[in-house]
């Protein structure tokens, strides 16, 4: 008897419990809900556009993105920094060379910090400005896109002190895998890690060109600052004579510390991507005189195009392939700044209609279930990457003049797929989740980054249960090939955040704030919000009768 009636007290102490955990989780997810409308300066607080142009709903996950970059940032932090968590940090950073590495920003949710990656997210951003810049103007963020842009390339400049040596990477995985907490602690040592003109990197210098050259054309015609314009062009040309050093090498070959975190599997693209930035450039530079010198970059790059074979490749473009991209930069190059009778256009067209057509038909990859592009080994981890920069492709193609003798019917079917992956990483798909942090209930709210969690045990993730600092803007590696999504911090495969997985986002977003007059889809669908109420409920269900069964 005594004991049945042990058994009731306990049952009445937990249904109190349970019903006091409902009402906190209750709280929490109207905290979370409440916490989408946020006053950070510069984000435009309209939370409905009413389908209008410029969109105000596209301009919102502009100038979240650029907050995301933001939240990267390394080194001493300006006064008018906006993420109120973050700190001076790393401010040691390249002492072990007798060098000033301090800057730029950290790659992901850890603390380490690279040139190739950073070289292509400067590159792409670069060529989405000089393309929808527009979309930046209209979104009242130029002058974030501007500090968001040139913070890298400050840092970049810092990483190429003489003509003959890169650095390439700042710290090691071994050491910072082993932290997991805020920039005020981050571990030493953080080795500097360069490629000479003894220690080849062909595939990072070559990016690297490409990134200051792109980026020059930017701050030249978009920003008007012709003075830092011509320190970038210089330093491309120096990283891509560092490029053409032979032998030619994988830069992991010269530094493997960098094989288990961004090891490269070509050069050739990157051989030929950085000669036609140059190209361009300095075709800017010289107000298309004509002249033979200003294709001296041009004819490096179909030298190299031929001499590896590389027509006729599918590759998902990212930060280690940019073979895609090439084909339509040979295109639009071609077009703007071709030689009549010397370079056949419709080559070029030919060459990155087919890239484009496969992507569309699917031709090595597939749609999930739910509708995401999907190319296996590259979508399984940051699946919204390839089909993020696979749309990007397929929009810039679509709007640049040497398009526009192809058919409406195929730009029209270019467009509609890209924006079928716009709208599946904004909401469009079986978790009705847009795959933003920050803009809505549905957001993944649990990032693998350690300093927006508030967390410090390397040993375990996931505490605290919730993220104590929303890192808005930043796009997740995405859902698996079910359209299935983990939001747990610990699986960095789907939770992973990183400077390259926002780039094509960004370039997007820019793109849609100029052209779309429907809202972000996540807007006005009604998009039923996650059972975040139903989720805990389960959690606290299954933690009561476990307890119970415990306690009987």
């Amino acid at each position: 008897m005594y004991r049945n009636n042990n058994h009731n007290n306990n049952n009445k102490i937990f249904k109190i419990l349970f019903i006091f955990l409902f009402i906190i989780s209750w709280l929490t997810v109207k905290s979370l809900e409440i916490s989408t409308n946020n006053n950070i300066s510069g984000i435009p607080q309209e939370s409905n556009s009413n389908n209008s142009r410029p969109n105000l709903g596209y301009a919102k996950l502009l100038a979240y993105s650029l907050y995301f970059y933001e939240a990267q940032r390394s080194g001493k932090l300006p006064s008018d920094n906006r993420v109120s968590w973050r700190h001076d940090s790393a401010l040691k950073d390249g002492q072990d060379v007798n060098l000033d590495l301090i800057g730029g920003y950290y790659d992901a949710g850890d603390y380490l910090k690279f040139t190739l990656p950073l070289s292509w997210v400067i590159t792409s951003l670069s060529w989405g400005i000089l393309e929808w810049g527009q979309g930046y103007r209209l979104a009242n963020q130029s002058q974030y896109i501007h500090d968001m842009l040139k913070w890298g390339t400050d840092w970049l400049i810092k990483a190429h002190p003489e003509s003959n040596i890169l650095y390439v990477m700042i710290g090691l995985d071994v050491i910072d895998n082993n932290y997991w907490g805020p920039d005020t602690s981050i571990p030493y040592p953080r080795p500097s890690f360069n490629i000479n003109s003894t220690a080849h990197g062909t595939d990072v210098a070559g990016e690297a060109a490409a990134a200051f050259a792109a980026s020059s054309l930017v701050f030249r015609n978009y920003f008007n600052d012709s003075a830092y314009a011509d320190i970038l062009l210089s330093h491309a040309k120096d990283t891509y004579a560092l490029a053409e050093l032979t032998p030619f090498v994988l830069y992991q070959n010269s530094v493997p510390q960098i094989v288990n975190v961004y090891p490269s599997s070509n050069f050739t693209d990157e051989l030929v991507w950085g000669a036609l930035w140059l190209h361009r450039a300095i075709n800017n530079e010289s107000n298309n005189n004509n002249s033979e010198s200003n294709y001296y970059y041009l004819n490096k790059a179909i030298n190299y195009f031929n001499n590896y074979s590389m027509a006729g490749q599918n590759n998902v473009v990212n930060w280690d392939d940019k073979t895609g991209a090439v084909y339509l930069l040979f295109a639009d190059l071609i077009h703007k700044y071709g030689r009549e009778g010397q370079e056949d256009l419709s080559k070029w067209k030919n060459e990155i209609e087919r890239y484009l057509d496969g992507i569309i038909n699917l031709s090595t990859c597939s749609l999930t279930k739910g509708g995401l592009y999907w190319c296996d080994e590259d979508s399984k981890a940051a699946s919204l990457n390839p089909a993020l920069n696979a749309a990007f492709l397929l929009l810039l193609y679509s709007s640049l003049n040497v398009s526009s003798s192809t058919s409406t019917k195929k730009i029209q079917s270019y467009k509609d797929f890209a924006m079928s992956q716009i709208d599946y990483t904004l909401g469009k798909n079986p978790r009705n989740s847009p795959y933003v942090i920050g803009i809505h209930p549905n957001s993944p709210k649990n990032p693998h980054h350690g300093g927006a969690s508030g967390g410090n045990d390397v040993s375990n993730l996931n505490d605290p249960p919730e993220t104590k600092y929303i890192l808005y803007g930043a796009l997740v590696g995405g859902p698996d090939k079910k359209d299935k999504f983990s939001d747990d911090r610990a699986d960095y495969d789907e939770t992973e955040v990183a400077l390259d997985y926002n780039s094509p986002f960004q370039n997007l977003m820019a793109y849609q704030v100029i052209n779309s007059y429907v809202d972000p889809y996540y807007v006005n669908n009604n998009i039923p919000k996650e059972s975040s109420h139903r989720i805990t409920i389960i959690k606290i269900s299954g933690w009561w009768e476990n307890l119970r069964k415990q306690n009987l």
